[in-house]
């Protein structure tokens, strides 16, 4: 082996691998998508379970990984029991997730960072501004820019409606969020 790239074909669309120098070939980087709200127990486990069936059913579950945390969020609170409840419906257990606040290393090792509200945006600006250029809105991958409701305190039905909303906005943002990634 002369080194160079050469492609893998696989269950999904070809990867390439490269091979520096001779050395056995390096697959790239995983993708990280971080996801952001204020406490960490509502929304965002919400998106991040939503976000990753998404990504399963086209086939990127091992391309891209999916974090999130709170600008307000301390370490540790389960998932509100809405969340699950509204995850639950969808197939999907949030149970085991635990809260934790956004720091240097998560908002770092992230490629794109989405938030919940234009506040979220400005929190994380006014900490790393250098974040700037990959943090956006999660309404603003699917064309629209607006905030998105936080559930906390309301009742069931609340949680169900803002879970079908991030659905939605997943469902029409996935091509641009896979292609900011790209």
């Amino acid at each position: 082996d002369r080194g160079g790239a050469r492609p893998v074909s696989g269950p999904r669309s070809p990867v390439t691998f490269i091979s520096i120098g001779g050395q056995s070939p390096v697959e790239p980087a995983m993708k990280k998508i971080l996801v952001v709200c204020t406490g960490n127990t509502c929304r965002t486990p919400m998106v991040k379970a939503l976000l990753e069936k998404a990504l399963a059913d086209q086939g990127l579950a091992e391309d891209v990984v999916v974090d999130s945390a709170g600008v307000y969020a301390y370490r540790g609170s389960p998932a509100s029991e809405g969340s699950v409840r509204a995850m639950a419906a969808r197939g999907l257990d949030i149970r085991e997730h635990r809260s934790k606040p956004i720091d240097e290393r998560l908002v770092s090792e992230a490629d794109l960072i989405l938030v919940m509200e234009e506040a979220h945006r400005r929190s994380i600006f006014y900490t790393w501004p250098q974040a700037l250029p990959k943090t956006f809105l999660l309404s603003e991958m699917a064309g629209e820019h607006g905030d998105i409701p936080d559930p906390i305190g309301l009742s069931q039905e609340a949680y169900d409606q803002v879970a079908n909303y991030l659905e939605d906005l997943i469902r029409r943002g996935l091509p641009r969020i896979v292609g900011f990634l790209t």
